[in-house]
């Protein structure tokens, strides 16, 4: 291990001619430029190929090695001493502490990153050395891939726990406009069936009757899918059998959750609860090639940009697509991943090596993936479910384990024999058996003192469930009606605050007219869904594209809200999104509220002339009307 540096972030050009586009794309776009970390190697645009992925036939020069993450570089593994070994040991569990039960090795590789490689007998006693190593920690060993390198072979190696209780979870929003293939996917991914191409996969997925009546999702629904230390999945042994949530739970080092979201534009409000709600690690948007880019496909994109999600693309149906249209679709993605409001790198998955480049590059939220799949003869699915094996943790969460225990609460339920259980997302720190915790907001603000009676995770019981983890609770002597969704349940020492104001930096994305004073919208902050009032405006009005900062006061009760967590307002068509600045304390906040106003204004000048003015309202109607703006959602907030 080398001592501390710090990574060098390289500057990407991304030039004119659509390097990662189609050959037959020859759209005139201005130079950009965008930066990336990349935790492999340093590929630039210029290192993609004409048709969008990267040869990788020999090894790249890669970056110098960090002490913090949880890659390694070992040029030669020979033959230990006893001493020796015992400190590769330690090296490898830091590792795999680094990498929440995860590891990669880059065997033939120098600490300055320069990929000498070895010979083959070299390498392979070098990877039985690593491979000692990982039993010794109850690990398994996977190579990914061998390469060449300037004196002979590279080889990438994955070191994964075997399965326990803690397992790794990564949490997939799946969002895209209705009838897109979402719900069919999933089906087809953790059932392990293909589609018979008239929904036949979906049946599993769908929790209610008109769900399967119309095929349209209109709830959120969570399914798994389990890889083993030696990243195979354990959903299914065969084609067509299937396990239950907890033997996929108890087989698995890592788990996949897939929060199948709504499609439809009415169901728009459950769609935004599960992307704020459920604080999901990645988003998939799944896009129809027959379709294109169109209904919702632009929202729920802008709705991940803001809120900071690294998202991923799958375009369905392909084997249903004529080959000129599959080419049009491909080509408005990419031109729409690569606008002003996205500044990402379209990258088209083909190969394995595309898909480990890929999975180690995703988290610097630069590259944006594309698999094209079809759901009927399989074409491709291999290479998706490479991916999210090697997808990796998000390292904010590992952050939050010493943090003082605070739970969202997304659901409620009176359990016959059980009593009252409630589901969420564990935010931070952790929450064990016999916990005395605070739950609340209530109607006036206070909080009230409860204790865990048991945890599961995944319907499997468990002792301990730390942030990162969606969990159900048990709770002793308190009813079912005292809770609501969008309460949280914290340690006593957090000393929580209610709120019924707070102030917000919010960047109008779209509205048809101005918003002044009253205006009034529903506000999501985390699991927190109600409408709020404007009730001060520092620069007086906002237009579509404006940054302010501005006053809102819930409507109906109190809410428990942080500041630095991320929120969207709407109304209508009209989106915004913030950050909250500074809360006000119920008790400071509590007077007679004025009567709503008029909330906007009809005046002339909509704006028009800002520099954001114009963003897309997301409703995707094609080539004019007034979707044709394009994607402008910044992240500058």
């Amino acid at each position: 291990m080398t001592s501390k540096e710090t990574k060098e972030t390289p500057t990407t050009q991304v030039p004119n001619n659509n390097n990662v586009a189609d050959d037959n794309d020859d759209d005139d776009e201005t130079s950009t430029t965008t930066t990336t970390t990349s935790t492999t190697s340093n590929h630039t645009t210029d290192d993609l190929s004409p048709r969008g992925h990267l040869p990788l036939e020999k090894a790249a020069h890669l970056s110098p090695e960090v002490e913090f993450g949880n890659i390694e570089y070992k040029w030669k593994l020979i033959n230990p001493t006893q001493e020796r070994l015992e400190h590769l040991v330690t090296q490898l569990k830091w590792r795999l502490g680094e990498g929440m039960g995860e590891a990669i090795y880059e065997v033939g590789v120098e600490d300055n990153g320069v990929p000498t490689g070895l010979k083959e007998e070299e390498l392979q006693q070098s990877i039985a050395t690593l491979q000692l190593m990982a039993q010794k920690l109850e690990a398994d060993l996977t190579i990914l891939r061998e390469r060449d390198g300037v004196e002979g072979k590279v080889a990438e190696v994955l070191i994964r726990r075997y399965a326990r209780e803690d397992f790794l979870e990564i949490r997939i929003a799946v969002v895209g406009n209705v009838d897109s293939g979402k719900s069919t996917l999933l089906g087809v991914l953790t059932r392990g069936g293909l589609d018979n191409g008239r929904g036949l996969a979906r049946m599993n997925v769908f929790r209610h009757k008109h769900e399967v009546e119309t095929g349209r999702t209109s709830s959120i629904s969570q399914e798994i899918m389990g890889f083993d230390s030696k990243g195979k999945i354990v959903n299914y042994s065969g084609v067509h059998s299937s396990m239950g949530s907890q033997e996929i739970c108890e087989q698995s080092s890592k788990i996949i959750t897939f929060l199948d979201l709504a499609g439809h534009e009415k169901y728009l409000r459950t769609t935004l609860f599960g992307l704020t709600g459920h604080a999901p690690d990645f988003a998939m948007l799944m896009i129809g090639a027959n379709m294109g880019v169109v209904g919702m496909t632009k929202e729920h994109l802008g709705i991940t940009l803001a809120l900071r999600v690294p998202v991923y693309i799958v375009i369905t149906k392909i084997d249903m697509c004529p080959e000129n249209i599959f080419k049009e679709t491909l080509h408005a993605i990419k031109k729409l991943l690569k606008s002003p409001g996205a500044r990402k790198i379209p990258v088209v998955i083909r190969s394995e090596d595309d898909v480990v480049v890929a999975a180690r590059n995703f988290v610097s939220d630069r590259i944006a993936p594309i698999f094209c799949v079809s759901n009927v003869t399989g074409h491709h699915l291999d290479l998706l479910r490479q991916f999210l094996n090697l997808l990796p943790c998000k390292r904010e969460w590992e952050k939050l384990y010493e943090e003082p225990a605070k739970f969202d609460i997304d659901a409620t339920w009176a359990v016959p024999g059980v009593g009252t259980v409630i589901s969420g997302t564990m935010m931070s720190g952790s929450i064990t058996g016999n916990d005395t915790l605070l739950i609340g907001p209530d109607s006036l603000g206070h909080f009230e003192a409860v204790q865990v009676k048991s945890l599961h995770t995944k319907r499997m019981p468990v002792r301990m469930v730390r942030a990162g983890q969606t969990a159900s609770i048990a709770l002793k002597k308190i009813k079912r009606n005292a809770i609501r969704k969008g309460m949280v349940l914290v340690a006593k020492s957090v000393n929580p605050v209610a709120c019924r104001e707070f102030e917000a930096e919010v960047l109008v994305l779209y509205h048809q007219t101005t918003i002044q004073k009253n205006y009034e919208a529903v506000v999501h902050c985390g699991t927190a869904q109600q409408c709020a009032r404007i009730i001060d405006i520092k620069s007086g009005i906002i237009r579509t594209g404006d940054k302010a900062t501005v006053r809102f006061r819930f409507t109906s009760r109190p809410e428990y809200l942080q500041p630095g967590t991320r929120l969207i307002f709407r109304e209508g068509r009209a989106k915004g999104i913030g950050r909250v600045l500074q809360i006000f304390p119920t008790s400071e906040t509590e007077k007679p509220a004025a009567p709503p106003a008029s909330t906007t204004t009809t005046t002339a000048g909509t704006g028009a002339a800002h520099p954001m003015a114009g963003v897309a309202s997301g409703r995707g109607r094609g080539k004019g009307g007034r979707g044709r703006a394009a994607l402008k959602v910044s992240t500058s907030l």
